[in-house]
């Protein structure tokens, strides 16, 4: 057992909908989420700039004594969990190797679509991963940089967020594809939208396939936190923002204070 919080970071809200699968799956939990609001996007960034960002914000939760720490972010996953790996001495869960694996694993038609920023296609990492686990797998590929900024500013479903989905998706159509995987946990939050540009294909989200793997983490290590009352969860971003509190009620069901820090100190 550890009754130390689990922490969970994104380059802004898009995190949040990490958040939600680990409390569903993981309800006696607390969790420290980091929010980088000031700094988003990440997609457009060098990774020498992400994997910066991305220790600064580990020292953070390192300060805040967590456990354990959920990159609920596919750029920084794509690109710097390796290097994270080495540099930090705690069990880290990644977004993009268990969604990766989800969809190796149920594809029928071995053809699957991937979208995501900018540094996470590029970084072809996705690719390797379901390659890895399916060798005849086929992925088709489309970087969506607007998407982040929609879901930030909490334009999920209406006429342009859908305009803008329709034109990013529709070359992924006539391939064959049954499955498509979200590589950044921004785009759940525009999930009708992308449904609406898709139509009858299955969407695999990573915050599901995350919470499941930090689940079966802590269970194995025995690093569950017991009952205990009500969990605390405690939110921090770099930036004051009152999109914040609109958007983590819309996703997580009630609003929460987040509380701003300034991240360049650590």
């Amino acid at each position: 057992m550890d009754r130390r919080k689990i922490g969970i970071f994104d380059s802004g809200v898009g995190g949040l909908t990490v958040v939600k699968e680990v409390i569903k799956r993981l309800p006696d939990e607390e969790i420290i989420y980091f929010g980088d609001t000031a700094r988003v996007p990440y997609g457009t960034k060098s990774r020498e700039t992400v994997l910066k960002y991305s220790a600064q914000i580990m020292n953070f939760l390192v300060s805040q004594n967590v456990k354990a720490a959920l990159i609920a972010c596919g750029t920084i996953s794509s690109n710097c969990l390796d290097d994270l790996k080495k540099m930090y001495d705690m069990p880290l869960v990644d977004v993009l190797t268990p969604a990766a694996r989800v969809c190796a694993e149920e594809t029928k038609t071995n053809s699957v679509g991937v979208i995501a920023t900018e540094r996470t296609i590029k970084s072809g990492a996705f690719e390797r991963r379901l390659k890895r686990i399916n060798s005849n797998i086929s992925v088709y590929s489309k970087a969506c940089p607007l998407f982040v900024p929609l879901a930030e500013d909490g334009w999920f479903d209406n006429e342009i967020t859908r305009g803008v989905a329709e034109i990013y998706l529709r070359e992924l159509t006539g391939k064959n594809i049954d499955r498509l995987l979200i590589g950044c946990t921004h785009y759940p939050l525009l999930e009708n939208s992308i449904r609406a540009a898709i139509g009858d294909i299955k969407i695999i989200n990573p915050a599901e396939a995350a919470a499941d793997e930090m689940k079966k983490m802590l269970a194995v290590n025995d690093m569950l936190r017991p009952q205990d009352g009500e969990p605390r969860h405690i939110f921090y971003i770099s930036d004051d923002t009152d999109r914040f509190d609109m958007i983590s009620r819309l996703t997580l069901g009630r609003e929460y204070a987040a509380v701003k820090v300034n991240i360049e100190n650590y």
